[in-house]
């Protein structure tokens, strides 16, 4: 295999040639938010006419990007019985983070997908989507991340959010140059190795063999520049038996298996202990305080959000009961009682991009309500099982 960069009297830098095996593949980074990639990309295919035009994308994200009524096939009730409502909403910071910078480039994220998939369509070229299914690679970076990098990574994204800061056409063109990825990827992996990983490295060896498999020996394929070096260093590596296992959720390790279900075994153990020895009403009064110590917090959660009353009710009396078994929180079950009793509206899931980056629009918007109930209700299950927990185990060793 041979890798070069094309002629940059012809299409410049960001597009490199590789021969492998049989096939000629021009590989072109972009930035998902630039309109040079949108015009490069265009141009690359309608001049090469390939056999295959590759693009960075799965079945879920191309249909986002070709559907204008996407968010009409949106199942929310069936994303939280899958218990997938915190993947959706890291998926949406990053999309809204996304959205923000585009809008003060004038151009839409993943625009330049969007052409190459056009553009082809247009030449009857056939596309290959290469990338991994969004929602496992969102998991396995979700699963992979420690409970305190998990808070790191929401914190670091809610507040780009709120990060008014403006970019340039210039400071996209130096993110795409070589050394300046390369030095983004090596901060990235100091900081949170396992996402990077799980993000990029993973997604690189997925990309390259799809596009090994893909029909045809002359090929164009789009990938974001954060791809392509590590992509140029695995195209002489067979890598077809890992495709499998990085394709896969990765299951619950025995370590948190085992602590989901000591804590209630113990909790309702020790209540039993206490019942054995100071009888009946010390047990009744330690239940008591575990359903109010539990309640309380993730009414109040449900509160802060404006639930449905119902959805309070519920917060109230789920909690003491999710706090005792690792199968279902108390946000799932609020989450999803909130969008029965106040579902949202087509266009606050098509605003809540939008809507994301302010303060008030958390509020405003069903969907981000729905949000906020997860959150707040969750976290106050959470706090209300260490209070509970330690009042009654004080009471067993007293």
């Amino acid at each position: 295999m041979t890798v070069s960069p094309f002629p940059a009297n012809e299409y410049g830098d960001d597009v490199h040639v590789i021969e492998h095996e049989n096939q000629t593949i021009l590989l072109v980074g972009t930035a998902h938010i630039s309109k040079e990639s949108v015009e490069l990309v265009k141009t690359v295919i309608e001049q090469e006419q390939p056999d295959c035009v590759c693009l960075e994308l799965d079945d879920k994200r191309h249909h986002a990007l070709t559907q204008k009524k996407k968010w009409q096939s949106l199942d929310l009730k069936e994303i939280i019985r899958n218990k997938q409502l915190s993947t959706l909403l890291v998926s949406l910071l990053m999309a809204s983070y996304q959205k923000r910078l585009g809008g003060q480039m004038g151009v839409s994220p993943g625009a330049e997908l969007l052409a190459a998939a056009q553009t082809a369509n247009e030449y009857h070229i056939p596309i290959s989507l290469c990338d991994r299914d969004v929602r496992i690679t969102l998991r396995r970076a979700w699963k992979s991340t420690s409970l305190f990098k998990k808070g790191y990574l929401l914190a670091s994204l809610f507040a780009s959010l709120f990060d008014k800061s403006d970019i340039t056409e210039e400071k996209l063109t130096e993110l795409k140059q070589k050394d300046v990825l390369a030095q983004l990827m090596d901060e990235m992996g100091e900081t949170l190795p396992d996402l990077k990983r799980v993000l990029i490295d993973e997604r690189d060896i997925f990309l390259v063999e799809k596009i090994k498999a893909s029909p045809g020996k002359h090929i164009v394929a789009v990938v974001g520049a954060g791809h392509v070096e590590g992509m140029k260093k695995r195209f002489t590596s067979d890598n077809k038996n890992k495709i499998h296992d990085i394709s896969q959720i990765p299951p619950i390790s025995k370590g948190i298996k085992f602590f989901g279900w000591a804590v209630p075994l113990l909790i309702i153990g020790s209540i039993i202990i206490i019942g054995l020895r100071n009888g009946a009403s010390a047990a009744g009064e330690n239940a008591l305080f575990w359903i109010v110590a539990n309640g309380v917090p993730a009414a109040c959660g449900a509160l802060l959000a404006f639930a449905h009353p119902l959805t309070t009710i519920a917060a109230f009396a789920s909690a003491p009961i999710t706090s005792l078994t690792p199968v279902i929180g108390a946000g799932y079950v609020t989450a999803f009682i909130q969008v029965m009793t106040r579902p949202p509206m087509v266009k606050e899931f098509e605003s809540a991009g939008d809507d994301v980056a302010t303060f008030r629009g958390w509020w405003k918007n069903k969907l981000l309500r729905v949000f906020l109930v997860f959150l707040l209700t969750g976290l106050g299950s959470a706090i209300g099982t260490w209070i509970g927990g330690y009042e009654i185990f004080k009471n067993l060793i007293g």
